[in-house]
């Protein structure tokens, strides 16, 4: 038990870090299975973290209402700029979210009740392990329900070709605006409960860096699956703390990854075909 407690108090952090960056990893992958490619989530996960923090600071409103509010005012931005946005697809539609990303950033940064570029300090540490948990274990079930009904087939569709998902009579742009939406509301939860560990945000962490990560870590793991996500923010997680001398070159680092799985793994590492073809092959082998 003691040795248990060592280990927690050592790792917990990076423990509660994996929960979070699974969560984001989650909110991507809802949009690239619609074929979505947007790198709003790490502006959507700021505006949660905001909203979360400043609601507790200046209301002391209770954690479960701040947690929900913390989900929906970015549903409420996503809403707003996915109806324009949304038109888009491919590297526009990736360039547009990057610049309502950067506009984020810029406008928490010159805003007084936000602390500018100095941040908000002071959250109180409210969030526990087992929020994380929970809350992993339900999006997690929610999305794999999502993914076996009628609108994950539509969002499969979508993916595979948009214009026969219109011939077949699928609304393509209420399909796409939900998935927008809705991986806008995971970012945004992922950040009010990190807001809530961490004691202190500042824009820098929601920037176009966090935005690559957050594609990285679910192109690493594969969007055949839900385990994909998983893994995939598992990794890159743990991935600085094994290669600490290369901290400063973290984002090159994880350029570099994404590149190589695009090359040679470009359903990710996580690919329910290939990992049965392989055991297929090893059963024929014997």
């Amino acid at each position: 038990m003691e040795g248990f407690a060592d280990f927690w108090a050592t790792y917990s952090t990076l423990i509660f870090t994996v929960g979070i960056h699974a969560l984001l990893a989650f909110s991507i992958w809802l949009t690239l299975a619609c074929g979505l490619l947007s790198l709003a989530n790490a502006a959507f996960m700021g505006i949660g973290a905001y909203t979360a923090a400043l609601l507790t600071l200046q209301l002391n409103w209770p954690f479960p209402v701040v947690l929900a509010a913390g989900s929906m005012a970015p549903a409420v931005v996503a809403l707003a700029i996915g109806v324009p946005t949304l038109r888009l697809s491919g590297v526009y539609l990736c360039m547009a979210t990057l610049a309502f990303g950067e506009v984020s950033r810029v406008v928490i940064l010159n805003l007084d009740i936000t602390g500018g570029p100095e941040g908000l300090n002071g959250i109180p540490l409210t969030t526990q392990w087992w929020h994380i948990a929970l809350i992993l274990a339900l999006v997690g079930y929610g999305l794999a329900r999502l993914r076996r009904s009628r609108v994950g087939r539509a969002f499969e569709a979508i993916k595979e070709d948009e214009v026969a998902a219109r011939l077949m009579g699928i609304d393509v742009d209420r399909h796409k605006l939900f998935a927008f939406t809705l991986g806008a509301v995971i970012a945004g939860l992922a950040g009010a409960l990190n807001a809530h560990y961490t004691f202190f945000i500042s824009p820098r962490e929601y920037g176009f860096e966090n935005a690559v990560d957050i594609l990285t870590m679910t192109v690493l793991g594969g969007i055949s699956s839900l385990i994909g996500p998983l893994l995939g923010a598992t990794i890159l997680t743990l991935l600085p703390e094994l290669l600490r001398f290369l901290h400063s070159y973290r984002l090159a680092v994880n350029g570099v990854i994404l590149v190589l799985v695009v090359l040679f793994l470009p359903t990710g590492l996580w690919d329910g075909r290939r990992i049965r073809a392989w055991f297929e092959r090893r059963g024929g082998g014997r």
